[in-house]
């Protein structure tokens, strides 16, 4: 493989190909009518307001841990991913071997779907979103739940919580029975029964390493009546990563995520010097630094080894 620069910090992506949509974090290309190019930026957000400067490495660990997810879903669970190795994609798509360096660790050729409008988000935990409708009225996503729950109780089992897309903002949750609506009782039930083979896959390939996947979401498309894992899987991102040695019910919980960033958005909030809207205040290098050492850290106690041995050059922060 081809070494990287070791201080990478990309925000934005500038490549000859067709540009169809621009996400909070990845830039998507047409590549052909079958075929599009996933590149994961260091952009990161919090509160649903992207900040103006990029983390290094985050958009490399959400597109090679996914990688490896899909490497051990294979046999459980059809997905889009064709290649996440620069060298591959770059044979495949000659005109971008002049960008070549931009795509190592951060971009994925995919198969093209027709993606469901809908988030499949399933819980292991009583945490986030689904801690505050409990509290409100003992339910989530229209399912009720036992009275007397502590904040970061065990699920079990899980519970499949559907929420609607946003690009922007938060997404919806919604019922089950609403996700029927929106996509067909079979479908529904279809990505329900693989949404859970993924998390208790996940669940029990993390737990060895030290830590609980305390919920995630996920997302499929279909194409040739073919329905395909999509998007980015079981990363900081999209889940709640939590050490199982700090593990206790009755409060929030330590996350392998951009935890530090939060923390420090929430001061600005309480100090009066944000109102929560954006722009975000400036981030000072020592916020950027801590929040891009959470994703390494998740990336190597999940895999069992440093990014670099990924992306075949050297990593720092």
């Amino acid at each position: 493989m081809t070494s990287i620069d070791p201080t990478p910090a990309v925000r934005d992506t500038q490549l000859p190909l067709a540009r169809i949509r621009q996400g909070k974090i990845r830039d998507v290309y047409e590549v052909d009518a079958d075929r599009l190019l996933l590149v994961a930026t260091d952009r990161v957000s919090a509160f649903d307001v992207v900040m103006r400067e990029p983390v290094p490495h985050k958009g490399a660990v959400l597109t090679q841990l996914t990688a490896w997810w899909l490497a051990r879903m294979g046999d459980h669970v059809d997905h889009h991913l064709l290649s996440a190795d620069a060298n591959a994609i770059v044979a495949a798509v000659p005109v971008l071997a002049p960008h070549h360096a931009l795509l190592v660790g951060r971009a994925m050729l995919v198969r093209r779907t027709t993606v469901y409008p809908v988030e499949c988000v399933i819980r292991g935990f009583l945490s986030g979103s689904a801690w505050k409708e409990y509290q409100a009225g003992k339910q989530v996503g229209g399912q009720r739940l036992a009275a007397g729950l502590r904040e970061s109780d065990r699920l079990d089992p899980a519970m499949f919580t559907p929420a609607t897309k946003a690009d922007h903002g938060h997404d919806e949750n919604i019922s089950v029975a609403r996700m029927a609506d929106l996509i067909g009782a079979a479908v529904t039930q279809k990505l329900e029964r693989l949404t859970r083979l993924v998390y208790e896959r996940g669940r029990a390939l993390a737990a060895p390493q030290g830590i609980l996947i305390a919920d995630t979401k996920l997302e499929f498309g279909h194409v040739g009546g073919q329905v395909l894992l999509i998007d980015e899987v079981l990363t900081p991102d999209s889940s709640r990563f939590w050490p199982a040695d700090d593990y206790t019910p009755g409060r929030g919980q330590a996350s392998f995520d951009k935890q530090p960033l939060r923390d420090y958005l929430d001061a600005e909030r309480q100090a009066g010097r944000w109102n929560g809207d954006a722009p975000a205040p400036p981030l000072p290098p020592a916020v950027v630094s801590a929040t891009s050492a959470r994703y390494l850290d998740a990336y190597q106690r999940l895999t069992g080894a440093p990014l670099a041995a990924a992306v075949g050059g050297p990593v720092s922060v």
